[in-house]
């Protein structure tokens, strides 16, 4: 009244203090939510939430997930799971799944004879009597002999097969087939004492590789000397053998071998050093002869060798053939690799 300001009191609604109600146009809001006021916590965890730390939600996703899931516009990340408690799903679809009774198809690595090796028991010397069935690890086929490894044994043998004329030698190295002797084995053959006379054909049984067939050859290798199978030369007459020399060998290279073919009749040789001898020897493998005609050349050593065979070669199955116009010669049944 006399002049003087009047007194407003600073907890009115219409003062104008620090704090007031938002619902005043152009005056400062207040730090207080609408709903009450806020717990000691809830700022700090309204914080976190923004920066993804903690899930506010039920959900258990942050702020900005429930967002985005809300909003069908905002494609959601598909490197992220949908429940983050959850574990990411597999990538393999359903049908895919192998249940637990199933089998892969491939073959084992060990191959698929593992159980006929198991079930063999071991001898100390090869049964040759007549009727007996051997079980065999084929090393190489031919129209004379089939050559393999006794399993029960561990010693080279040497099957006379006689295959009719519409069905020729098909037995592949490492194959293991079973074989009954004939009632007479005919073991007296001076030039090839491990010769012995099969009743019928064999008959497949699985095959064999890997460790395996390592274990079973890594003891017949022929120890080096100074001649192959014995004796001099590429041949000897037939009359010179006495069955004290052995006709079968499994030779490890020290040098080569060198896979060629000759001019003059085309027939495949073979040339590899062998301790200090150089040696020369036909080749009567047909996967060598294959070889050289699937790489279009007549001489193969060394990777192209081994890229035209498909393994690298290791051993070599050495062989003195039935006699031919009264000699025996030294040939090379196959070309083998190290399992």
């Amino acid at each position: 009244m006399n002049g003087e300001p009047t007194p407003v009191d600073s907890s009115g609604t219409d003062g104008a203090g620090p704090e007031h109600d938002p619902s005043g146009p152009g005056l400062p809001r207040s730090s207080e939510p609408r709903g009450g006021p806020e717990a000691p916590g809830d700022a700090s965890a309204r914080e976190e939430a923004g920066r993804g730390r903690l899930p506010p939600d039920r959900g258990g996703r942050t702020l900005a997930e429930a967002d985005r899931s809300q909003d069908p516009r905002q494609p959601q990340d598909p490197r992220q799971p949908e429940d983050p408690r959850q574990p990411a799903r597999s990538r393999r679809s359903k049908g895919s799944r192998r249940s637990k009774g199933s089998r892969s198809s491939r073959t084992p690595r060990s191959g698929t004879a593992r159980d006929v090796l198991r079930s063999i028991t071991p001898r100390a010397r090869i049964d040759v009597s007549g009727g007996t069935t051997l079980s065999v690890l084929v090393l190489s086929c031919h129209p004379e002999d089939t050559t393999g490894v006794d399993l029960a044994s561990g010693t080279l043998v040497r099957a006379r097969v006689a295959w009719p004329e519409e069905h020729g030698p098909d037995l592949a190295p490492f194959d293991v087939v079973a074989a009954v002797l004939s009632e007479e084995p005919e073991r007296d053959d001076l030039a090839q004492p491990e010769a012995v006379t099969v009743d019928g054909l064999p008959r497949h049984l699985g095959t064999l590789h890997g460790r395996q067939v390592r274990r079973l050859l890594r003891p017949l290798a022929a120890p080096v000397e100074e001649h192959i199978l014995g004796f001099p030369g590429a041949s000897a007459p037939y009359w010179e053998f006495r069955g004290f020399r052995p006709s079968l060998a499994l030779v490890v290279p020290t040098k080569g071998p060198v896979l060629f073919r000759r001019d003059g009749d085309r027939a495949v040789w073979i040339r590899f050093g062998w301790g200090r001898s150089d040696n020369w020897l036909p080749v009567e493998d047909p996967r060598a002869e294959r070889a050289l005609d699937a790489a279009r050349r007549d001489r193969l050593s060394g990777k192209d060798l081994s890229s035209a065979l498909g393994f690298k070669p290791h051993y070599l199955v050495a062989s003195v053939s039935t006699p031919r116009d009264g000699h025996c010669y030294k040939t090379v049944r196959a070309v083998l690799p190290k399992g």
